[in-house]
């Protein structure tokens, strides 16, 4: 994208994009090129009459979705939330303009921890708990039955189903042939590889993981539970305003399956990292490859942080736990609400950047990409992180 690679040409285009679009004049741009805007354009402006204003606009290439955004669906159902001033729906040219706000964004927040330059991760913990106890009573008080033709017209299926089913899924991998360290193999045949990753052997193929998620993730296919949600809450779109959470940029916002709700936030809080910051993270990573045969085996260090794994349990506990209990008593949960949910986890770190990407990404974290990608999408292993805190969370509900 423009803005990584000639930001003073990506600052006069985008000017000259708002000066088309907007109801007063800009007069300077100044977008801001951040690791977690991976498929979003940010910045600064200035109008003439002197304001200064934020901007984002959301990128989805191939999107079948006709509008985006909707921040008063989640302002009408409690959700603390950041509104525009100014909104433009139409397709290919969704944007939103706000006031100038200073809070800084959890991502920041965390990885500000994780470096050292913050000592503060009991109280971000305490404001995650808060906010995630805030947004279940949000998921209690909106939950309802939402016919299959109504959901399959919720945005946030761009984020999975549309990825895999369309465009970005056959541009990323397919043809594509897919460098690893000390590797080239082309994808259709890493596609039907089984993998063994930290002496754990897994039963599915990426190319298996494929079919299941395209059939089981279709929107159309039966009708969901569904509470009204943000549907992008990873922590780039999450704000520390004095003592609470703020949600921020609903491009994905509406009624939607609460388990696709959670697993933005699931993914990229927790196991993400990499994606973000792949040159730091490679620097630290330990990751080798053998393969052999029809078996692709890996062993490497990745672990989430601590502050990471704090917002994995506190998602789980205040969120997920009562949602499964609430779905339960109501007769509404179905015996495949884990694999739903591990399918949706598969799609973030397979399809939200390219992992075949060798300028975005080294063969080292490629692999990673792709063995955490298993790791969420695979069936009946039970000693990964997510699948041990799943099945814990089952067990009791179904006990």
């Amino acid at each position: 994208m423009l803005q990584f690679t000639n930001l003073e040409a990506a600052n006069e285009r985008m000017k000259n994009f708002l000066n088309k679009e907007l109801p007063f004049q800009v007069e300077s741009v100044n977008i801001r090129p951040l690791a977690v805007s991976l498929n979003s354009i940010n910045g600064i402006l200035s109008t003439k009459d002197g304001k200064k204003l934020f901007f984002k606009t959301h990128v989805e290439p191939q999107s079948i979705i006709n509008e985006y955004y909707n921040s008063s669906i989640l302002a009408e159902a409690g959700y603390p939330v950041i509104q525009p001033i100014f909104s433009s729906t139409e397709w290919g040219k969704q944007l939103l303009i706000y006031e100038f706000f200073e809070a800084p964004s959890l991502f920041n927040v965390a990885w500000e921890i994780e470096t050292g330059k913050r000592n503060d991760a009991d109280s971000i913990i305490t404001l995650q708990q808060k906010a995630d106890s805030e947004l279940w009573k949000i998921y209690q008080n909106t939950l309802q039955i939402l016919k299959a033709e109504a959901h399959a017209q919720a945005p946030i299926h761009q984020l999975f189903y549309h990825r895999l089913t369309g465009g970005r899924f056959s541009n990323f991998y397919e043809g594509k042939e897919i460098i690893l360290p000390g590797y080239s193999i082309s994808f259709e045949k890493l596609a039907k590889m089984k993998w063994c990753i930290n002496g754990i052997e897994f039963k599915d193929s990426l190319g298996e993981i494929i079919q299941r998620a395209s059939a089981t993730l279709n929107p159309s296919r039966c009708d969901t539970p569904s509470i009204i949600g943000h549907g992008d809450a990873h922590n780039g779109n999450v704000f520390v305003e004095e003592n609470r959470l703020i949600y921020f940029d609903p491009a994905f916002a509406g009624r939607h399956s609460p388990f696709l709700d959670l697993t933005k936030p699931l993914f990229h809080n927790v196991f993400a990292i990499w994606m973000y910051f792949p040159n730091e993270v490679a620097c630290t990573l330990s990751i080798n490859l053998k393969i052999q045969g029809d078996r692709i085996i890996v062993e490497h260090d990745f672990m989430p942080s601590k502050i990471r794994r704090e917002f994995l349990y506190s998602k789980l506990q205040f969120v997920l736990k009562p949602l499964l209990e609430e779905l339960k008593s109501k007769g509404w949960l179905t015996e495949d609400w884990q694999e739903y949910l591990k399918l949706a986890l598969f799609c973030c770190p397979f399809l939200t950047m390219n992992l075949s990407d060798r300028q975005k990404f080294t063969p080292e974290i490629g692999l990673l990409g792709l063995a955490l990608s298993v790791e969420m999408g695979s069936r009946g292993n039970s000693k990964t992180l997510i699948d041990r805190e799943l099945d814990a969370i089952a067990s009791g509900v179904w006990c």
